[in-house]
């Protein structure tokens, strides 16, 4: 189950959460409200190293 990174448009807040599936609705700890997953932090390839300049978000790119 992995943990992903969450931040809520209502609020702004920002948070991970532990889900079972990728497209999982989550909702925010503080007001309840839909949360849309994130893609920022430290992005790992399949080889494990550090990828430079990546977002995470594939659908931007080609993919590390």
């Amino acid at each position: 189950m992995p943990i992903l990174q969450y931040h809520c448009k209502n609020c702004g807040e920002n948070f991970e959460e532990l889900v079972k599936k990728f497209d999982d609705e989550v909702f925010c700890p503080v007001c309840k409200e839909k949360a849309e997953r994130t893609y920022c932090g430290t992005v790992y390839s399949a080889t494990g190293k550090p990828v430079k300049k990546c977002s995470g978000n594939c659908k931007n790119c080609g993919g590390c």
